[in-house]
């Protein structure tokens, strides 16, 4: 256990790992535009995407979340952590959750195991609670994971989601260490709102509706989102959690070497980082390649900008998340020295199903 002098620096989470991994079909606009009735010029202009990844039928959130987690933990040096955080919103089973099975697949039997639920926000919200567990000594180190298929929730029919989202994962590893290092997480930002719950949601599957071919409609048992409202609602709360977290920690806008916000889709991107005075070339996007991935969109984007290059230690880097529930959340981190990354994926090209 890490000891700390009562004048000595605060025990912190430090960043020491990260790794992700996309499925190996990508598939690009055209191959979607006819069956949706749209084109390839339509979908760049209206979201900024090229290109998403689906996962293989057999291909579960398990499987992407224990390649990430392997790639992150072989970064980080070492293969024992004491706690598998994984945030998602399409888990293996509604029962049981999806980590111990992750923590068993990586040989962590017997470590502290849950999911976070809180969608596109997720990731933040699993970093806030992997650090909560070193910061408060149940652990030195916690692997934290964001895995979403949302393959398998999106009607792919549904000519507004079915270009936007795509599959995969990404994952970090927390170590105990001291708040002054380079690594060090914090401040955090955490909000929800759930009297707009139906603005991203999946009506059939819970206790509220459970699913019944008989009772549920087609729609109901597929991934649905107000996109306009979700636009507004999102660059408010991204901007304004944002700003809260430089606040708390006392940092300018222009101390911010990297901006790594949920990669719902360019145009937010854009609009958020313009808000907050950031010039888009600050901004790590991964959308255009893979899409929105969920819980793993934040994650992926740091294991991009580490593989590019794009990040030197010491380097402020400023997380922000929005998702269903509604939630949000933010995070400041200070880049660690981390070994070279191995890239989230090799892809062959596919043709969709």
């Amino acid at each position: 256990m890490l000891e700390t002098s009562p004048r000595g620096p605060a025990r912190a989470a430090v960043l020491c790992g990260v790794g992700g991994q996309l499925p190996r079909l990508k598939v690009g606009n055209d191959e979607l535009a006819e069956r949706l009735g749209t084109d390839d010029a339509r979908i760049r202009t209206r979201t900024g995407i090229r290109s998403r990844h689906f996962a293989a039928p057999d291909e579960a959130t398990s499987d992407l979340a224990v390649a990430a987690g392997r790639t992150a933990l072989a970064n980080s040096g070492s293969a024992a952590v004491g706690a598998v955080i994984v945030a998602t919103t399409t888990p293996d089973r509604s029962c049981p959750s999806t980590a111990p099975l992750v923590a068993a697949r990586l040989g962590l039997t017997g470590v502290a195991a849950f999911d976070v639920g809180a969608v596109c926000s997720g990731f933040v919200y699993a970093l806030a609670a992997g650090t909560g567990l070193i910061t408060s000594g149940v652990t030195d180190r916690v692997l934290v994971v964001g895995a979403d298929v949302y393959s398998r929730i999106v009607d792919p029919g549904d000519r507004q989601n079915a270009v936007v989202f795509g599959d995969g994962a990404g994952a970090v590893v927390l170590r105990a260490g001291h708040a002054t290092e380079p690594g060090a997480l914090g401040p955090f930002d955490l909000g929800s709102d759930g009297a707009h719950e139906d603005m991203v949601i999946v009506q059939a599957g819970g206790s509220r509706l459970p699913f019944d071919p008989a009772r549920t409609s087609h729609a109901e048992r597929h991934f649905s989102m107000r996109g306009k409202e979700v636009y507004r609602h999102a660059v408010s709360r991204m901007a304004g959690s944002a700003q809260a977290v430089l606040e708390q920690a006392g940092v300018s806008v222009g101390e911010i070497d990297l901006f790594v916000p949920h990669q719902a889709n360019l145009r937010i991107l854009r609009t958020v980082a313009t808000g907050l005075g950031l010039s888009f070339e600050r901004c790590a996007t991964h959308v255009q390649e893979a899409g929105n991935t969920g819980a793993a969109s934040i994650p992926l984007a740091l294991a991009r900008s580490h593989v590019d290059g794009a990040l030197t230690v010491g380097d402020r880097v400023l997380l922000t998340g929005f998702g269903g529930g509604l939630t949000w959340g933010s995070c400041l981190l200070t880049w660690s020295s981390l070994p070279p990354a191995v890239e989230p994926s090799r892809p062959e090209e596919g043709v969709a199903s």
